[in-house]
């Protein structure tokens, strides 16, 4: 038997103490950090906790005061009448996540609709999990981002059940390929081949990249860099080629520094993201070499990663976020209140240039790129 959510296990726990009187009726529960930390898990998580609770009865927030037990439950009255969105993503409170997550609270808030989220921890039993919660709860509608959308997913069986009931869907950052629902992403294959031409005109021809195998991101994101060497008329090594998935994550140091340490090694890299570049150039530094004077580095998303580091900054292609998770929810709200079809929004890649890439020069030298 899989594991429950963390928020329903709190979600019992508090209910339980409210039945048994730990919980004074009237009384105000701890607060949601306080609740952090006893629990040890998210504010998203305690927050769709209580918000549950506040929706069968168990508690009611006051405005500037707090969350305090109510009886409502006893009187089977149930306090909002708020419709809710399911939003299933592989992270919740890692890397990009939160602020997806904040673009589509900020939307739903506008209409009055609230939130039920959930993690996969890209892992496809968990996403099965979360399925069958969304299912029992009866959303009206959800957004989810793919759990190693680059495979073959075991759990498409829910996702055509969720779509015969109607529930509007729509996806995240990528789709499954056997399943023909709409999706907001960025353009993946485009990302990836403006980030390699980048590198090409500041003429580097020996281009290594490192990319996620699990995920559709990182394959069309591999699409995009062999279609731009391509057109460029160059060739690639494929033992210039980093795969990880996962489960393979925390080996991808080793992998990166067996391929600097080989004899044939590029002169840059264009990386899935840049959580995996910074790991790069870590390495690369590791080594007695730097960025960009020995090796140029471009990445993908330009999240706080790729300004973190102290003497470089990453050039790196901008991931909308924010502005992703908004579209998402606006058009799932449009399509529950109006019955308009929902249809995919694909967002148009820019790169940001820093100084972590350098122009090649004839005679080997390399001279800093800026936009």
């Amino acid at each position: 038997m899989l594991n429950e959510p963390k928020y329903i296990t709190i979600k019992k726990e508090i209910q339980q103490k409210i039945k048994n009187n730990n919980y004074l009726l009237g009384s105000k529960i701890p607060s949601e950090a306080e609740l952090r930390i006893q629990f040890d898990v998210s504010r998203h998580t305690i927050r769709q906790a209580v918000s549950e609770l506040v929706n069968e009865g168990y508690l009611v927030k006051q405005q500037g005061s707090g969350t305090f037990v109510s009886d409502l439950y006893k009187k089977e009255i149930i306090p909002s009448s708020k419709r809710t969105i399911g939003v299933i993503t592989t992270y919740l409170s890692d890397y990009i996540f939160p602020s997806i997550i904040r673009g589509i609270e900020e939307e739903l808030s506008k209409h009055d609709y609230s939130l039920m989220l959930s993690s996969t921890r890209n892992n496809v039993d968990n996403e099965r999990s979360s399925l069958e919660s969304m299912i029992d709860q009866n959303v009206d509608g959800l957004i989810v981002e793919p759990t190693k959308s680059n495979l073959m997913n075991p759990n498409l069986n829910y996702y055509l059940n969720l779509s015969e009931r109607p529930v509007p869907m729509i996806m995240l950052n990528a789709s499954y390929e056997e399943l023909d629902f709409p999706v907001v992403a960025l353009d993946d294959v485009k990302a990836g081949r403006i980030a390699t031409e980048h590198l090409i005109y500041l003429n580097h021809t020996n281009i290594g990249i490192i990319t996620k195998a699990d995920d559709l991101q990182g394959k069309n994101r591999l699409k995009g860099y062999i279609r731009a060497l391509y057109d460029a008329k160059l060739s690639f090594d494929n033992n210039h080629i980093i795969r990880y998935d996962t489960e393979t994550k925390q080996s991808l140091p080793q992998m990166i520094r067996d391929l600097l340490s080989s004899e044939n090694v590029p002169t840059s890299f264009v990386c899935y993201n840049d959580e995996v570049a910074v790991m790069l150039i870590k390495e690369i530094n590791a080594i007695g070499k730097n960025c960009p004077d020995d090796f140029s580095v471009v990445s993908h998303d330009n999240s706080f990663y790729s300004t973190t580091l102290p003497s470089v900054k990453l050039t790196s292609v901008e991931h909308p976020k924010e502005n992703l998770g908004k579209q998402a929810a606006m058009m799932l709200v449009k399509s529950i209140e109006e019955g308009t079809q929902l249809e995919s929004y694909i967002f148009d890649p820019e790169l940001v240039v820093r100084n972590s890439t350098k122009r090649l020069k004839d005679n080997n030298t390399s001279e800093v790129a800026h936009s």
